[in-house]
């Protein structure tokens, strides 16, 4: 019901709509047989041929115009069922892309676009007819009961006693059977996720030759997934074949009974025809509630995955006060400790150190040493577990996500390409930034010959590995210069370059950081050349930290493998 209210509030009207042109086709359901049964009696009476002639074409008009009803109002309910449905994905994925960082790593994209995409399906005739129609379906059948009842009272108590058990083993069905389909939809996410994942590692699968490593988890994917679907789909043929009984059943009362009550004399031929037309449209609206209720079926288990990533709260405040200074800002680490997981060992244990706004600090440590978990907490994807992060003297946690990522740019060695055109990707599709803008940044950077030589400029189409490393790169330095931020991270952004490409992407980054806080995260002594400080971790801990030159001066006097990598 809060999802009814939240995604078909907005739509009132045309709800309201479906569910008018939904009753007039209830109305004129009940009309037809009625119709019928009086035009046979007339037959039997002598009734004149203009007459019957008369009786027909109103048989005929009520027939169109319900046939003209169901159309439009199956028009209106996909209408609300798609705008409600692309409602809840638009929230889904804000929903999803506020979480924190530790929500990404725990689940993969195929299953968070399962979600978004597979559920929601599930959800879109929930949306568009599940009240509507159950409702309108309900009110059809009591309709033709109290029909019946107004013929004879004892076809309305006979058929009521049919239906009102009909109903209630249904709903026994389909509760018995919900739980089958959820574990089905659960399936399917976890299928999709590896599926994903296995695409998106294709290179990386190819070059270690793991292919039947991968096709092996693909069977095992399929034979666990085999009996669960097989029992979902049992349950969902068990809800039909009960359907199926119900109006088989009402079918043999509806013979049986008018046809006693006519040999007795208590109902004339046409009432009988009527009786029998109604026990068989006692079929449409228990076909359209066994319907829902299959719908129901996927739609319950939509829901609550639905309703559970919703209830799912991001670990980081977004919502903080405290607000970052103008200009270059300045780092500092307070006995920082930060493990990714609870109960593992720290990944930075007790972490102190200064940097002074405009300075540059290059962070230097073996793999594992916590350089890029550095990166993270500056840039708030991560709070510290004990400890404080500040910059410009604001603790980021008690400053707003989109604060924080305002005045902090992020480059890392893999850069996000989209499908779109070179524009687009540089001011991530804000058409407000103009091209002067744009062509600005890149001649400032010194990256104005690398545009002139794409065929197309700005328009040129860009996606993911139609750029090399270095191109890719300096489009990532655009991205951060437009911001115009007052700290800038370089996390292992050149790692991967040529030296011709390194010593081009070197001059950018020089008049990108000019006037700015950076900080520089590297694996290379020669990296970080140009900086003012260096800090050496090793095991989550500062093994030196200091001028570039007192740095270098202990590793001319130490084993160079206890100071750099």
């Amino acid at each position: 019901m809060e999802l009814l209210q939240r995604y078909l509030r907005p739509q009132w009207f045309a709800a309201v709509l479906t569910a008018g042109f939904l009753l007039a086709g209830i109305a004129l359901q009940l009309a037809g047989p009625r119709l019928l049964g009086a035009f046979l009696d007339a037959i039997k009476s002598g009734a004149t041929e203009a007459r019957l002639s008369q009786m027909a074409l109103v048989f005929l008009g009520v027939t169109a115009a319900a046939q003209a009803v169901r159309v439009t109002a199956a028009y209106w309910s996909e209408r609300v069922a798609w705008t409600a449905a692309n409602g809840l994905r638009l929230d889904l994925t804000a929903h999803i892309l506020g979480l924190d960082a530790a929500f990404h790593k725990e689940r993969t994209p195929g299953e968070l676009i399962e979600r978004v995409d597979g559920d929601v399906s599930a959800l879109a005739g929930f949306f568009s007819s599940f009240v509507v129609q159950l409702l309108g379906n309900l009110l059809l059948l009591a309709g033709i009961l109290v029909s019946l009842a107004l013929v004879n009272v004892w076809l309305g108590l006979a058929f009521a006693a049919f239906v009102l058990p009909a109903g209630w083993v249904l709903g026994r069905v389909r509760e018995w059977s919900a739980p089958a389909v959820r574990e089905h939809r659960e399936r399917v996410a976890l299928f999709y996720g590896f599926l994903g994942e296995a695409i998106v590692a294709g290179e990386d699968i190819r070059a270690s030759g793991a292919e039947p490593y991968i096709f092996d988890r693909f069977f095992s994917h399929l034979r666990g997934w085999l009996p669960v679907a097989l029992k979902a789909e049992v349950a969902g043929q068990l809800v039909w074949v009960t359907a199926v009984a119900a109006l088989s059943g009402g079918t043999a009362l509806a013979y049986g009974l008018g046809g006693g009550l006519y040999r007795l004399g208590a109902i004339p031929l046409g009432t009988v025809y009527m009786v029998v037309a109604y026990a068989a449209a006692l079929g449409r609206p228990i076909e359209a509630i066994r319907t829902q209720l299959q719908n129901l079926q996927r739609a319950g288990a939509a829901i609550a995955r639905v309703t559970e990533l919703l209830a799912l709260r991001s670990r980081l405040s977004a919502d903080g006060t405290g607000s970052l200074p103008a200009g270059s800002l300045a780092v500092e680490f307070r006995g920082v400790s930060f493990a990714y997981e609870p109960g593992e060992k720290p990944v930075l244990d007790g972490l102190t150190f200064r940097l002074e706004a405009g300075a540059r600090l290059g962070i230097l440590g073996r793999t594992g040493s916590g350089k890029s978990t550095i990166a993270r907490l500056m840039f708030r994807l991560y709070d510290p577990a004990a400890g404080e992060v500040r910059l410009g003297g604001v603790n980021v946690a008690q400053a707003g996500l989109k604060e924080v990522r305002s005045r902090v740019g992020l480059v890392t060695q893999e850069v996000q390409l989209f499908a779109a055109s070179l524009r687009e990707n540089i001011t991530l599709f804000d058409p407000e930034i103009p091209d002067a803008r744009i062509t600005s940044v890149l001649e400032t950077l010194g990256l104005k010959p690398w545009l002139e030589r794409l065929p197309a400029g700005l328009e040129t189409p860009v996606s993911a590995g139609s750029l090399s490393a270095g191109e890719a790169q300096l489009l990532a330095f655009a991205r951060v210069f437009l911001r115009d931020p007052g700290l800038v991270i370089l996390d292992e952004a050149s790692s991967r370059l040529d030296p011709a490409t390194e010593a081009l992407l070197d001059r950018a980054m020089q008049r990108l950081l000019a006037g700015r806080t950076a900080v520089i995260i590297a694996h290379r002594p020669a990296t970080v050349a140009q900086v003012d400080e260096i800090l050496v971790l090793d095991g989550g801990r500062i093994l030196t930290h200091g001028p570039r030159a007192e740095v270098r001066s202990i590793a001319e006097v130490r084993p160079i493998a206890e100071v750099l990598p």
